[in-house]
């Protein structure tokens, strides 16, 4: 983060959209609040400021210069020589983010939060989470957009897509029957969550990142 944490200091991110890793955001966010930190995307640019995720973020964005210079034919030539992804778009989300982020310190968030991710197939609606809560639907929707970030509905979804993305890549069951462990109402509805969320499709994935059949 120190990269970011250095632009902030010198007011370069004032007002403006800015990225970094998901586990170093809310660090960024509440010392900075004057910057807009969105811990979804890989890269970021807001006129002539870019920032990105990780190590890998900043290749994609280094690629993306290149393409941008010199075209789309050097920068894949640079990608197979650094055994890197021939590109990700900066909109695509960081994998993951779900999964590996710290529970939330509110004890009704991280009680729900658990519930959810023990139960994508059940009923996820805001209210039946309320209820289980025992809170009002616009109360449990304030504490996790304090918590979280997100709406219990962007929660629940972003919470499916990562179950789905690890279904994808560890097995090699058809995509309606990951879509119905992951709780979604059908494989088209988990295709547009799953672009809604990573800039790609579930079978793009599952063709860079999963088994390979015999």
């Amino acid at each position: 983060m120190y990269g970011r944490e250095r632009a902030a200091q010198a007011g370069l991110l004032d007002g403006r959209r800015a990225t970094t890793h998901w586990a170093f955001a809310r660090e960024l966010a509440q010392r900075h609040p004057a910057v807009r930190v969105d811990a979804t995307p890989l890269y970021l640019r807001d006129e002539h400021i870019c920032t990105s995720a990780g190590v890998t973020g900043a290749l994609d964005l280094t690629l993306a210069f290149v393409e941008e210079d010199h075209g789309p034919a050097l920068a894949r030539s640079l990608a197979r020589q650094m055994v890197t992804y021939l590109q990700r778009s900066g909109n695509q989300a960081q994998i993951s983010t779900f999964v590996d982020a710290p529970a939330p310190d509110h004890r009704i968030v991280r009680r729900t939060v658990e519930h959810i991710t023990a139960h994508l197939t059940g009923d996820l609606g805001t209210s039946a989470l309320a209820e289980l809560a025992g809170v009002s639907g616009r109360h449990l929707a304030r504490l996790f957009l304090g918590h979280t970030g997100r709406t219990p509905a962007q929660f629940v979804r972003l919470a499916r897509a990562e179950a789905a993305s690890q279904l994808l890549v560890s097995t090699t069951l058809p995509m309606a029957a990951i879509a119905r462990r992951c709780g979604f109402s059908s494989a088209e509805t988990m295709r547009q969550v799953f672009l809604d969320h990573y800039g790609t499709t579930p079978s793009r994935h599952r063709a860079v990142h999963g088994p390979r059949e015999a």
